[in-house]
Order: structure tokens, then sequence, then C-alpha cells
């Protein structure tokens, strides 16, 4: 007679789910899935609208597999390269299997009207993540707990500090606990779907929001124009695209002093990253590229 062979069987089971975070520029998107991850794949600086592009982060257990997408912040578009970024984010709301709803409680700003409207239709998991609760305070914290309760009456509201990472590993817990089963998505040793290439690029750009003002950053777009791993060293070389002959002057600075910092500085964290010595040129270039179609298409922003 054969035994039951479920008996005495512990019975595993895998999950896997795409986890979108959404909110305002700077709400913390970067910041938190970053803390989620346990690593830096977002820049993140104190400039709004630091992320233009949907950025995948993969994690990765033997039980499941949860695939966070950082997105831009919503706006209204006024140039085409906004429109690109907003493209992305309403994708991120159609293909998630839970949405983080990030909340600045510093932020005085409402969320945006349409995202809002959008968000009450879903029918999958919402969570209203209320960051820097930490620095808002208690009464400000209880008022914003109490406003998304009844404003999204099916979502769950959880207080976290994304930059201290306090409470967000009882997030991730929750973040488990509505994840469907499901294979994984994606090879188990991968972290990202971006490569290399773009996130070098994207170190050089969150040391030019780091390291110059006003209009600048929001200007300027990296082009990784090689990428030569050798096998003691990466040659990397980069253009900086930038709209007026002004800003370029401004990004040289006096005797190329500024480009130099940019260069110094990003070249450190690239070899952090990469695990290897980095030998990067970089150049400036001036191209009015925020409105140009088929420049915002061969960088990724239009389909």
């Amino acid at each position: 007679m054969q035994e039951n062979s479920e008996e005495g069987e512990k019975k595993t089971t895998h999950k896997a789910g795409f986890v979108n975070l959404i909110g305002n520029p700077n709400a913390g998107k970067s910041t938190l899935m970053n803390a989620l991850m346990g690593e830096k794949l977002s820049i993140v600086t104190p400039k709004a609208q630091t992320t233009r592009h949907r950025i995948m982060g993969i994690l990765n257990d033997e039980d499941y597999q949860i695939v966070y997408s950082d997105t831009p912040g919503v706006l209204d578009p006024k140039y085409k390269l906004q429109e690109g970024m907003m493209k992305s984010v309403g994708t991120a709301l159609k293909d998630a299997d839970l949405i983080l709803l990030v909340i600045d409680l510093l932020d005085k700003k409402g969320l945006h009207e349409e995202t809002f409207n959008r968000l009450k239709k879903m029918e999958v998991p919402i969570f209203v993540v209320l960051n820097k609760f930490d620095k808002a305070g208690t009464e400000k914290a209880n008022e914003a707990f109490q406003f998304w309760n009844e404003a999204l009456p099916n979502a769950k509201v959880f207080p976290v500090s994304a930059l201290e990472k306090i409470y967000t590993k009882e997030l991730l817990n929750e973040i488990l606990a509505v994840l469907p089963e499901h294979p994984a998505f994606f090879p188990k040793d991968e972290i990202s779907d971006r490569t290399q290439r773009f996130f070098v690029s994207e170190i050089i750009r969150e040391k030019i929001f780091t390291t110059y003002d006003r209009e600048i950053p929001y200007s300027c777009e990296v082009i990784i124009e090689a990428f030569k791993e050798e096998p003691t060293i990466i040659r990397i070389s980069a253009v900086i695209l930038t709209e007026r002959e002004s800003q370029k002057a401004i990004i040289i600075g006096h005797q190329g002093s500024m480009l130099k910092r940019v260069g110094t500085n990003a070249r450190k964290d690239m070899e952090s990253f990469l695990g290897k010595k980095v030998f990067l040129e970089m150049f400036v270039k001036v191209e009015k590229w925020r409105n140009d179609t088929r420049a915002l298409t061969q960088m990724g922003y239009l389909d």
C-alpha cells in the first residue's frame, strides 16, 4: 500500500509580483526603494524630478521575488520629456500587483488630482506610505493617517522614514503578505532590468544635480558613448547634453574646475558600484533635447 506522500512533507510556495512606487516629485520614492532593496539603485537628491525613468529593482529570496518600480514624480507635463516621464507612471499604474503611494508628510501640496482619481477606481491593493513621519511630528502624522484612511478606504496606511529605515522591515513584511503566488519573473541573480551603462549615466546625473543650482540639472542629460571593460579597469566616455551655451560654460566652470569636480565624485561612486577601477572622460555638448521627439526616443523616454 502506497503511503500518502503529502504526509509529513512541508509544502513550499513561491511569491512574486510587481510593486510600483508612485507619488509627488521628491516624496522619497527612490529613497524608499533603495531602503527596501537594501542597495542603492535609484539616484537620490533633494531636488524634485530627479528620477526620469522607470527603474526596476528586483529583490530576491528563496521563497519570493519582489519587482519594485521607482517612477518619476507625477505632474502635469510642460514639454515632451515630461510627457515621456508621465507615460511611464501611467504604465506603472496598469501593471502593478501592489501600489505604494508615497506621501511626503512635509510636502504642503496635495497629490496630483488625476492620479488620485485613478487610484480611487483601482482594484489592486494600495499601501499609502506616509514618509518622513519622524520629522513631521505626531499631530501631522495622525492627521494624514486619518485623511488617507478616509480618502482611500480600501488602502492600508503605513508610517515610515525611508531615509532612516524606520518601519521599512515591517513594510516589507506587509508587502510579502499580499504578494501573489507566482514563479519568479526574472533570473534570481538579477537585481535590475537596467544595464551598467544606464546606472553609470545616472551616477553622473546625480552628481550634476548635487553640484549645480537652478535650471542646470534639469537642462542636462547624460549619454554614455563608450563603456569598455578591461581586466583591471573600465574606460567610460560620457557626453553631457545641455540646451544653451551659457549652461555649457557653467557646467565646465573656470578652467574646467566644475566638470572635474563632477567627474571625480562620479568616478568614486562608479568604482564602488562596478567593483573595479574606472577611467572616466566627459564632454559637454549643446543640444535642445527636451522637446526633440527623435532624441527623446533614442534616450528611451518615448516609444
